[in-house]
């Protein structure tokens, strides 16, 4: 039997933050053909599928409605959510995941949830194809590591005019593309970002805890300090927190069950 719930995670309330989809597998399963089928049905930016392993860690795998993907922070963070708020880890313990990025461990600190990820720091670049499809006004630096293209925009302003064309966008570079700018003056957090995946069949992520693993060390090295707060302007929206470390950044967010049921395909 596989139980399903649906979470959103990096919010404080229902409905908002980013909705993820949490698959708890009975057995294990190799069969992707059938997990892209179930993240398709979704269709939310990500379908997390969890399977516990004999040593008591968790397997990991996260596909969204077209692609399995290397890294998804808020799929992680309803992963752990789900396990706790469930019963199968104690709330004390710390959640370990095995994922084709590597064992990413969780962990509960109040009512926040904090998930250790690779950091993915940027260079600065002056070319970036495809550009002129995000639609972004008054550009001002643009950033590349490989996994995201980073555009530095103006002000937060500027970051909520962003108006891509996604076709073309999603043809012109195999990234994922995030829009970032300083907070405005009576925002609490210190930047602002929206990310857009239309090469992964996901035109706004409403809050992407990937995309803070490149803009956590960005910020932080902006600012000069090693945590920053990150506010995704979505029309969901979110708050990320980030804490930066040599080569890794940990991920702070609250995460709510919206519903919960049997998947029976």
């Amino acid at each position: 039997m596989t139980t399903l719930f649906h979470v959103d995670a990096f919010a404080d309330r229902p409905f908002s933050g980013n909705p993820a989809a949490v698959c708890l597998l009975g057995a294990p399963c190799d069969d992707a053909a059938w997990m892209q089928s179930v993240a398709a049905e979704m269709n939310l930016s990500e379908t997390a599928f969890v399977v516990r392993r004999p040593d008591g860690d968790h397997d990991l795998r996260w596909f969204t409605p077209t692609t399995e993907v290397d890294l998804c922070g808020h799929a992680t963070l309803a992963s752990a959510h789900v396990l706790w708020e469930s019963g199968v880890i104690a709330a004390e313990s710390r959640v370990r995941f095995h994922t084709r990025s590597g064992a990413l461990v969780t962990r509960l600190v109040g009512d926040t949830i904090e998930l250790d990820l690779p950091a993915r720091p940027v260079s600065s670049t002056t070319t970036a194809v495809g550009v002129e499809h995000l639609g972004a006004p008054e550009i001002v630096a643009m950033f590349d590591n490989g996994h995201q293209l980073v555009v530095e925009v103006s002000d937060a302003a500027a970051v909520r005019a962003t108006a891509p064309d996604f076709a073309p966008l999603g043809a012109a570079a195999d990234r994922l593309w995030v829009v970032t700018a300083s907070a405005a003056v009576d925002d609490p957090a210190d930047f602002v970002s929206r990310s857009f995946g239309p090469r992964y069949g996901i035109d706004e992520d409403p809050v992407t805890g990937s995309a803070h693993c490149a803009l956590g060390p960005l910020w932080a090295d902006r600012l000069g300090r090693d945590e920053v707060v990150g506010h995704q302007i979505s029309s969901r929206g979110g708050i990320v927190t980030v804490r930066v470390h040599a080569e890794a950044v940990t991920l702070g967010g609250r995460a709510i069950t919206v519903a919960r049921g049997e998947l029976l395909a």
